[in-house]
């Protein structure tokens, strides 16, 4: 049995059912709907709810981890007598973190004959959980624990993160664009298709006009990305949909066609925190590639 585990957040939007069969442990967000308080349980069915909810005119507000909550979630962690990696989502994209970084430096002095390691791992949303899967992969096939600390640190900049949204006023509300970039936006029916740089913030590689147009542009970004690769075969990608199936659908069928070799692609459910701020219809990729660029 291994002497180590791996704990994440509910920000790295894998589902339930595949960190409680790895036993993954999760620290969850907290969010309102409508000012009634919830908690990210990662299920799919709660992600289909919100969704659903969001389209009726339902109104989330997400908030940040605080350091209190880190302490007692590693506290936990630790009191199991492992040693612990913690991934939670890029330093950039949340306050959060730094609280987590001081909830560390904190616990390590109270378990100071335990090997805590936090990464700041640049990823968001199914990028981290990327990193997550590929990671305890490791673990569970008996890699040790610098080992595979050494390939996230090593690979982390390498997962891809393509992004779309439908609903350029969620990112309004958000502060990611102005009022009148919005409704400009909206009357021009403006699509952003963003990504995650090696910095781990959120930019815009090019805006396009319909959301075919989005889509047909992450696509080619993503197949581009694949063909500079040496060999795809058996690798992996994570494809994440707020209520928007069938453009996930179009994004793997695509992959499918042009590299039949490929491995899993695996479909499902966008995480709440992300969704909140962007919208039901943000469709997001994730996979590895050479390195990260525009498209």
């Amino acid at each position: 049995m291994s002497q180590y585990m791996i704990a994440t957040s509910s920000t790295c939007d894998l589902p339930r059912t595949w960190l409680d069969e790895h036993h993954v442990p999760f620290i969850s967000y907290r969010f309102t709907v409508n000012d009634e308080p919830r908690e990210d349980d990662c299920r799919e069915e709660s992600r289909a709810a919100i969704y659903r909810g969001m389209r009726a005119g339902d109104l989330l507000k997400t908030s940040m981890i605080n350091e209190y909550a880190y302490y007692e979630f590693f506290q936990a962690q630790l009191e199991t007598g492992k040693d612990l990696i913690f991934l939670d989502m890029s330093e950039k994209m949340s306050v959060s973190f730094e609280n987590a970084r001081r909830a560390a430096e904190a616990i390590r002095e109270e378990y100071s004959d335990r090997r805590f390691y936090v990464m700041d791992t640049r990823c968001i949303s199914g990028g981290l959980g990327f990193l997550v899967k590929k990671m305890v992969s490791m673990m569970e096939a008996g890699a040790d624990y610098d080992s595979v600390i050494a390939w996230g640190e090593e690979n982390k900049l390498k997962i891809a993160h393509r992004f779309t949204v439908d609903d350029l006023n969620y990112l309004k509300r958000g502060g990611r664009v102005s009022n009148a970039s919005a409704l400009v936006g909206s009357l021009l029916s403006i699509k952003p298709v963003l990504y995650v740089p090696d910095g781990g913030t959120l930019d815009v590689a090019k805006k396009v006009r319909g959301r075919k147009a989005a889509l047909a542009a992450i696509r080619d970004a993503v197949l581009n990305d694949l063909s500079q690769m040496q060999d795809v075969s058996g690798q992996e990608m994570i494809i994440l949909n707020a209520d928007c199936l069938a453009d996930a659908e179009f994004i793997r069928d695509a992959v499918r066609q042009a590299h039949p070799e490929f491995g899993e692609i695996a479909i499902s459910s966008l995480g709440v925190v992300i969704g909140a701020h962007c919208g039901p219809g943000l469709l997001t990729v994730f996979y590895l590639c050479n390195e990260r660029t525009p498209g």
